[in-house]
């Protein structure tokens, strides 16, 4: 026969350790505000490095430090290595990238209207975040997963586009695809205007070479 297991005691676990107390209200919040302090530093670091490594590449961690107004043992606490911040901030980049094309909802909005909106989101991320978008491109099974959720995104928004006349029937959108992600390329490289000023040169070019015409403006 097993043997019964005892009882436990109030405010003990079946050991007879004490319970570990939950945290109490003003606890928790306290809580919550490190994790929300300690978030805020990392972004701080993360967009400090974005400055200085776009500039510099070569750039060190104590750089980067100063540049975000913190020690170098901060940075070090949280990022062990300079290739693991680079890391960081492509995984940051990436996650700023599926949103961008999150916000224009582009299942469900005109395509006409979400080409617009995803090109002026995407351009935002891209000039915010060249260096690190230009990294993103990793290992990173996360980052991989996200690029190929959005290269599928953008080929349905091209499906959609053709079928409601936007693009001329008789356009290959793979090809359409393509020359939109260079168009989107050179737009980042010239910086010459605010994303949605961009968004609509970009667009209205687009469309006069592959469009029925079609146009915002």
């Amino acid at each position: 026969m097993s043997e019964t297991q005892p009882t436990p005691q109030p405010g003990t676990t079946t050991q007879g350790r004490p319970r570990r107390p939950e945290p109490s209200g003003q606890a928790a919040s306290a809580t919550r505000a490190l994790r929300s302090d300690a978030e805020r530093t990392v972004r701080t670091i993360l967009e400090a490095a974005e400055r200085v490594l776009s500039k510099n590449p070569a750039a060190t961690m104590e750089q980067i430090a100063e540049a975000a107004g913190v020690a170098r043992t901060t940075v070090h606490r949280r990022f062990a290595s300079r290739e693991a911040l680079v890391d960081a901030m492509a995984a940051w980049a990436t996650r700023q990238f599926a949103a961008a094309v999150d916000a224009a909802s582009p299942e469900n909005t005109p395509p006409l209207v979400a080409l617009y909106q995803v090109t002026a989101n995407v351009l935002r991320v891209k000039s915010d975040w060249g260096f690190a978008m230009s990294r993103a491109l990793s290992a990173d099974p996360e980052v991989a997963r996200v690029h190929a959720d959005v290269e599928q995104r953008c080929t349905r928004l091209f499906e959609r586009a053709r079928s409601a006349g936007v693009l001329r029937a008789d356009v290959d959108y793979v090809w359409a695809k393509r020359a939109y992600y260079a168009l989107i390329h050179e737009t980042v490289r010239s910086r010459d205007g605010d994303p949605d000023t961009l968004a609509v040169r970009l667009v209205d070019t687009l469309l006069r070479g592959l469009g029925t015409g079609q146009s915002l403006t």
